[in-house]
């Protein structure tokens, strides 16, 4: 530990002052805790005024939320830290000199992800904000999730250029990735292990300081800044890697006719010392935010830091690269089902309309980040398809129209594709949504596996499903 930094740190005392930086899907529910918790006296909510985001600053600061969907406390949770005083949301990054601690949550996508460059554009202002205010004692976390080798590298530097101090030395840099799924994110949060990687053990010390206070269940596994890194990329890449696995095996189902879900039960009752078989749910294409990126992360990071050093079979692509590969193909796949379905219903896809129910990538969510409803939105229009989209929580998305109106949506629709598995579309009614489409045989194709087949089928509709090998072909009534 180094003796000027932990001095440093003593003199300024316990963290008392919070600052997150990018109020998103991320940052809020974080800020919101740390201004919940006792501990603490003041956290600001640090947002650009930009076109596109600087809403969120005068919406936060009534104690409202603008993230929507179902996310159980978090609005109460908003206006109760507001009308008590605990936090104030803020483009004035200015405020950022008086505070003892400043986390960053902001995104990480790729600029190519076939050249494995990565846009770290928002991260390197957002970085250049926290440094030009950065004090000798403060403690720096990125939460974002990042290619390994980042924090000590990138971060640092920017950090240490635009306020002439020393990391590890006048102030604190840690990685602590974030851990959240949508729909569940205070919970995620208070009940997930933390993982907490400083540069030296000064920096550890003092983000466990942070992050302690706010967990419930979950408890703080110190390691090193970039073995976080890694923790985090290795673990949505692992996920990324088990959807694939049951989506491969549903793209195999169908072409051998049986139901992958029987399968999936069938390995799934394996149990045992020492057992672990089970599997994932098939679907119509992975999105969001982490998923859809962090492989790169991790495959950059081996490629910097490991380069000429990892041993590896001659000739053979990775693993993890292919998984993803095969998730990016669902939506193709959702297309070519509605493509064979409409042909049985002698109809073509150029020129049919296609009512496409969810665009959101999460059941009853209105993340709308990196949704695989896009690429076949898409596919579909290149093919002469129209398409009318509908979703009951997202409310805009650049150059598509989302129509909240789901009546509308199927009104002579030639093909229902079911895309996201939000609630109200467990609850079709068959008979209604074929008197909407007003055709003979409608196509309705499942990605989420939220309606029974043999409803619709009896009910004249064409089915085709994501794994359904066993009702793809049924006869046509």
């Amino acid at each position: 530990m180094s003796r000027s930094l932990a001095s440093e740190i003593a003199e300024r005392g316990a963290i008392k002052k919070i600052g997150v930086v990018g109020m998103g899907y991320v940052g809020i529910p974080a800020a919101m805790l740390f201004a919940n918790a006792p501990q603490f006296d003041k956290v600001y909510g640090f947002q650009r005024a930009s076109k596109t985001s600087g809403y969120k600053i005068a919406m936060l600061n009534r104690g409202e939320s603008p993230l929507k969907g179902e996310e159980p406390g978090l609005e109460d949770l908003i206006r109760q830290v507001v009308a008590a005083g605990k936090f104030e949301c803020t483009s004035d990054f200015s405020k950022i000199a008086g505070l003892d601690a400043v986390t960053l949550s902001i995104q990480t996508p790729f600029l190519n992800k076939k050249d494995l460059l990565p846009d770290f554009s928002a991260l390197k202002d957002g970085l250049k904000n926290v440094g030009r205010n950065l004090r000798p004692g403060m403690l720096v976390v990125l939460e974002s999730t990042v290619t390994p080798g980042t924090t000590t590298g990138l971060a640092r530097e920017i950090l240490e250029q635009e306020s002439g101090l020393k990391a590890g030395v006048d102030f604190a840099l840690a990685h602590a990735p974030e851990r959240v799924m949508v729909g569940r994110l205070l919970k995620n949060i208070r009940e997930h292990d933390r993982i907490v990687g400083g540069i030296d053990e000064a920096s550890t010390a003092r983000a466990t300081e942070l992050y302690s206070p706010i967990l419930t269940k979950g408890r703080v596994i110190p390691m090193t800044a970039t073995a976080a890194e890694v923790t985090k990329t290795a673990e949505n890449t692992f996920r990324d890697l088990q959807i694939a696995a049951i989506n491969e095996l549903a793209l195999y189902c169908e072409a051998m006719g049986i139901n992958v879900y029987d399968v999936r039960t069938g390995v799934d009752s394996l149990k045992g010392e020492g057992i672990t078989r089970a599997l994932l749910w098939p679907g119509a294409g992975v999105g969001g935010h982490c998923l859809t990126k962090d492989t790169f992360h991790l495959e950059r990071g081996v490629q910097v830091l490991g380069k000429g050093l990892l041993d590896y079979p001659a000739g053979e692509p990775s693993l993890y690269v292919l998984a993803r590969h095969i998730n990016d193909f669902m939506p193709a796949h959702m297309l070519n089902l509605t493509k064979q379905g409409l042909e049985r219903a002698g109809k073509q896809l150029r020129g049919a309309k296609i009512a496409m129910l969810g665009w959101a990538f999460i059941a009853n969510s209105d993340d709308a980040r990196d949704p695989p409803s896009e690429s076949f939105f898409e596919h579909a229009i290149e093919a002469g398809a129209k398409v009318a989209v509908h979703d009951p929580w997202v409310q805009s998305y650049p150059g598509v129209t989302i129509e909240h109106d789901l009546e509308n949506v199927l009104t002579h629709a030639d093909a229902v594709v079911v895309f996201t598995g939000h609630s109200q579309y467990r609850n079709l009614d068959p008979l209604a949504v074929r008197k909407l489409c007003g055709v003979s045989h409608p196509v309705i194709v499942d990605g989420r596996n939220v309606i029974d087949p043999d409803t619709f089928i009896r009910n004249g509709f064409v089915y085709k499903g994501i794994g359904r090998g066993d009702k793809n072909n049924h006869p046509v009534l």
